[in-house]
């Protein structure tokens, strides 16, 4: 593959491009909304001694957020649907379910309020997950050859995605609560991501497979196989755009443990009107930042160097790259014999002939013919003359493969043609061999666990950041 013109993509190089995108500073009072809501929870924790799950719940809210922007996207995630979980009518406090009082009648509609826009902005961050994944493999697939590679890689896909939910509907069924859910769907993302990586390191045979099977430039291998390094390429996109998402991450946990306590010990202590007043406030700036930020950031992400097309990697660079030309004078014929060793095993050809004197279309006899180690031959594609063909299939036998070009009907013309020829492993023993010498799982054919790898969500042609969903 032609890699001439591509850009390695580091962190300057990315650096320059988010120069084009700054991100509008979080309006000044976001911090101080998280931690007075901090300070009222706190408040309530002297009066009255938190479960350990209250404790866990504290910690977090008063820690510092992971690093990594995608967990951090994950988390909010996570705490939208804890929100809703405790604003759910049937679990709210009996006075507030029966609006005992007017006063309890105002804090069940700024609930009703909290909830609604909590809903609201769950399902645009679960849309926006959704559609950053289906850009990623859309334009991961602009990169596969148009045959049952594709279908297969499609099928893969679906295949692998029930599996995962499958996983996560097990911890479900078995009582698991949304936090054990979520620390599934992220162990599930860190293992795309470690697949990823070693699929930006892979090396010998291996490595040629990744790159006929997928067309990634090796500018874009380099690259994800830094996907996990502390000081690698994204390391620049937590710098500028992380302090603002880590500071909603505080909000929305900040929102979640007052919500939690308050209504705990609601029998014990009611919500004063300031403070019910300053917990609307902070849901009402939260969801309104949250949604410039995800707005924000698909707009950086659909654009960013590293979530480019197959024509501008250079994959199309292919067709050109690996067309040869033979002249085959009058009279004589032109043979190419593949030697296959193992079933299965995938041959492919492409040629075109140019057009002849006084713009006369030329054509060439061609057939395929399968040669026996004895020496018995077999016809696989009979023989005809063509302008042009395209065509491959997949062997079922070891031995050699004869592709003829015939010009022995010319008596005057000497015929140039252009030619592409593949011939690659597929499935069966060779799979197996390279599955087993890179120290991948042997007892699944290579082809399949290679895009397990590929399902991803992230970012680049094939550095999907991560996967099914890239946040």
């Amino acid at each position: 593959m032609a890699t001439e013109g591509l850009v390695p993509i580091t962190r300057d190089y990315l650096a320059r491009y988010y120069d084009k995108y700054p991100l509008a500073p979080l309006p000044d009072g976001v911090t101080a909304l998280a931690e007075r809501l901090r300070a009222l929870s706190a408040d309530l924790a002297a009066v009255s001694r938190l479960s350990p799950d209250e404790e866990l719940l504290e910690q977090e809210a008063c820690g510092v957020p992971a690093p990594k922007m995608d967990e951090n996207m994950w988390k909010n995630r996570e705490q939208m649907e804890e929100i809703l979980f405790l604003l759910n009518k049937s679990r709210r406090p009996i006075a507030l379910q029966q609006k005992s009082t007017p006063e309890d009648a105002d804090i069940v509609s700024t609930l009703d309020n909290v909830e609604t826009k909590m809903k609201d902005m769950l399902k645009k961050l679960e849309q926006f997950q959704l559609k950053n994944a289906d850009n990623v493999f859309n334009i991961v697939m602009t990169y596969m050859p148009q045959d049952f590679r594709g279908t297969l890689i499609r099928q893969q896909r679906e295949r692998s995605e029930r599996n995962k939910q499958a996983e996560v509907d097990a911890v479900v069924s078995a009582g698991g609560s949304i936090r054990d859910r979520y620390a599934l769907l992220w162990k599930q993302q860190m293992d795309r991501r470690v697949q990823l990586a070693q699929l930006g390191s892979a090396t010998g045979v291996y490595k040629t497979l990744v790159r006929y099977l997928v067309g990634v430039p090796q500018v874009l291998l380099d690259f994800i196989r830094q996907i996990n390094d502390a000081n690698g390429p994204m390391e620049v996109q937590r710098e500028r755009y992380g302090p603002a998402l880590y500071t909603l991450t505080k909000l929305v946990l900040a929102i979640r443990l007052y919500l939690h306590i308050s209504l705990a010990q609601y029998g014990q202590k009611k919500i004063d009107k300031d403070d019910i007043a300053a917990l609307e406030q902070a849901v009402v700036i939260y969801t309104e930042e949250f949604g410039k930020f995800t707005t924000f950031i698909g707009e950086v992400f659909v654009n960013a160097p590293f979530f480019i097309s197959a024509k501008d990697a250079g994959a199309d660079s292919r067709k050109s790259e690996e067309y040869q030309e033979a002249i085959i004078p009058a009279g004589k014929t032109h043979e190419v014999i593949l030697s296959v060793e193992a079933v299965n095993s995938y041959i492919a050809w492409d040629f075109s002939m140019p057009q002849g004197a006084l713009s006369t279309l030329m054509d060439i006899g061609f057939h395929v013919e399968y040669v026996s180690p004895s020496g018995e031959k077999t016809l696989i594609l009979p023989y005809r003359r063509y302008e042009a063909n395209q065509g491959n299939f997949c062997t079922v036998f070891a031995g050699s493969y004869k592709l003829v070009w015939d010009n022995s009907y010319s008596t005057f013309f000497k015929k140039a043609g252009s030619r592409r020829l593949r011939r690659r492993t597929l499935m069966g023993a060779l799979w197996l061999e390279i599955a087993r010498s890179e120290g991948i799982r042997s007892c699944v054919p290579l082809f399949f666990w290679l895009f397990d790898c590929c399902e991803a969500p992230l970012f680049v042609t094939i550095m999907f950041h991560v996967f099914d969903d890239p946040w």
